[in-house]
């Protein structure tokens, strides 16, 4: 049966997202701020739960319809076929937001919404109380505009959490996250792969999983393994599907190093539960003091921030330092993380592209680096940039040169040309100066 679906992910990532989708062989409907809707089988909410790297949730889109007020929000609610998957005996919980609509009270709205959902319910059933007491199929609406989006959530704990990470640093970097800035990348077997900050090593453990194949829910559960419209077999047959794409020929390599030593075991442990401790070399470093090995790399990282670790005097001094030392890396590209606005300066060179992510609720920009050091003048400016500067539009001869225009004797009167100069433009029919009435 063809069923709409709806990947959500954090602002920012919705592009690498539908790239996924489409390499899952589904095709796109829609895509907004933080979700991507396309089109898919009973057999493909396995699949996307499984394989999608950039995803929070997957979900199962009843229908939407407008909600400018509760009444309508009630019976749009109330029309929808919630009998073919809700049960007699199963629980539905409500949850969701608004967003730029009349309907701004979420408590309302959730009981609106479940009031409806109970309303169809009983007159397909014939009962009037629900027990709740078997499978939990949660239920969220997504208000936007005025319409309403009802759907079930079929992933349960978020997808950034894949089960490999139960211990993580002071700031964890979430692993859906850690793995757009791997996209990003672009890493390939035949380049060193670098995390000089990797703390529990989410970067570094996320480029060896998706250049190893080994897809990211392979070491969890799911909220839709328990419906009854998602038979067990779907499930077995796409964790079968994704376990055929681990390639056991990889030679990528990935060095994952910290300044803090304490932190590495657990790295080191989260490696493991995710199958790609072979690919990591972990070891004690200071990012400041790394030196460039004699092959191709590429440095992603994610240094503190200021906000959550360390004064904001000392954050800023690192980075600073990170531009000396990380100059000696070139021509290897550099991707850097961080929340700071105005890194590159700190850092000393304009960056190549900057992308603004968010990490959760926090927001943060990603640095990048790709175009080789010799490219650049002594500003960190590349030919196209000198190139493509705007034309100076400021008179060839400077005011304190002199000039007809700018004399510079300000006490001579500028020659301003002929002012009996025949008119132009749309009152060139006209005398000039207008002559007066008699």
């Amino acid at each position: 049966m063809k069923l709409t679906l709806v990947a959500t992910c954090m602002f920012g990532l919705e592009k690498l997202l539908g790239e996924e989708i489409d390499a899952l062989g589904l095709s796109r409907l829609d895509t907004m701020d933080g979700r991507v809707t396309f089109e898919g089988t009973e057999a493909d909410i396995p699949r996307a739960n499984i394989a999608l790297r950039c995803a929070e949730r997957v979900f199962v889109h009843l229908g939407e319809f407008p909600a400018r007020s509760f009444a309508e929000l009630f019976d749009g609610t109330k029309s929808l076929p919630w009998e073919e998957w809700v049960g007699r005996l199963d629980a539905f919980p409500v949850k969701g937001h608004s967003i730029k609509s009349g309907l701004t009270s979420l408590p309302d709205c959730q009981s609106i919404v479940k009031k409806a959902v109970v309303e169809r319910l009983r007159e397909k059933y014939g009962i009037s109380w629900f027990e709740e007491s078997g499978v939990k199929y949660q239920i969220e609406f997504f208000i936007f505009k005025d319409v309403a989006h009802l759907m079930i959530d079929t992933s349960g704990v978020a997808l950034h959490k894949r089960g490999y990470r139960p211990e993580a640093g002071a700031a964890p970097l979430r692993e859906t996250l850690a793995a757009a800035l791997v996209y990003t990348a672009r890493p390939r077997e035949d380049i060193l792969f670098w995390d000089p900050f990797c703390g529990s090593g989410t970067i570094a453990i996320e480029a060896a999983m998706l250049v190893s194949g080994r897809a990211p829910g392979l070491g969890r559960s799911f909220a839709g393994e328990d419906f009854a419209n998602i038979p067990g077999t779907l499930w077995d047959n796409a964790r079968e599907e994704a376990t055929a794409r681990i390639r056991t020929d990889c030679k990528f390599e990935v060095y994952a190093s910290d300044i803090d030593e304490d932190i590495l075991d657990i790295t080191y442990e989260n490696a493991l539960r995710a199958g790609v401790e072979e690919y990591i070399n972990i070891f004690q470093a200071d990012a400041r003091k790394i030196k460039k090995e004699d092959r191709k790399g590429t440095v992603v990282c994610n240094p503190p921030y200021g906000e959550r670790m360390g004064e904001r005097e000392e954050i800023e001094r690192l980075y600073q330092q990170l531009g000396g030392s990380f100059k000696a890396l070139y021509p290897w590209q550099i991707y850097v993380l961080t929340s700071c606005d105005r890194f590159d300066r700190l850092y000393g060179q304009r960056a190549d592209k900057i992308k603004k992510l968010y990490n959760g609720m926090l927001p943060c920009y990603l640095y990048e680096y790709f175009k080789p050091a010799e490219a650049r003048d002594e500003k960190g400016r590349t030919a196209k940039e000198i190139f493509d500067r705007k034309p100076d539009r400021r008179p060839e001869t400077h005011p304190d040169r002199g000039s007809d225009r700018y004399p510079a004797d300000r006490n001579r009167k500028p020659d301003f040309g002929n002012r009996d100069r025949k008119p132009y433009g749309p009152r060139a029919d006209r005398p000039y100066p207008p002559k007066k009435k008699d």
